[in-house]
């Protein structure tokens, strides 16, 4: 009788045994599994406005890249990205790049009015023409570059 119960604890000791084994397996794949889909629910980036400083330390590439394409701004690019849809075509009644009648017009309110109607948006123009990262120095350097090529 004393073989039946010695063979009884060797196999409830197994059990045991292979009872942790099997939770203890089951956790590290639950804690990866938790990992897994932290990393893929974490945010992508951060949003860190120019004169703020990130949580994360320092202006991000983002915003370090904004303040050097706000030293570096291209009137003609700038034109090129946002401008050229409507101005091109002349869509929605938007004077055209290089038409001198529509310009004059325009510009017989002076060249202050035209730059407020291009930051604050006229008609079907959205607000600063679609160039949302244009300051309002940019947006008079745009108005400039597009009604000064009126022939």
């Amino acid at each position: 009788m004393a073989v039946n119960n010695s063979k009884f604890v060797v196999r409830m000791v197994q059990m045991g045994v292979l009872a942790l084994s099997v939770l203890f397996v089951g956790s590290i794949a639950a804690q990866s599994r938790d990992e897994q889909i932290a990393e893929r629910l974490k945010p992508i980036g951060d949003v860190c406005l120019a004169g703020e400083s990130c949580a994360r330390g320092g202006a991000s590439a983002g915003a370090q890249a904004a303040s050097g394409a706000a030293a570096e701004f291209s009137a003609e690019q700038a034109y090129q990205q946002n401008c050229q849809v409507c101005h091109a075509s002349g869509m929605a009644g938007a004077p055209k790049f290089g038409d001198a009648a529509a310009w004059a017009t325009r510009m017989e309110k002076g060249m202050d009015a035209v730059v407020a109607n291009a930051i604050n948006g006229l008609n079907a123009m959205p607000p600063r023409g679609m160039c949302m990262t244009c300051s309002d120095d940019n947006i008079a350097a745009l108005v400039e570059y597009i009604s000064g090529h009126a022939q």
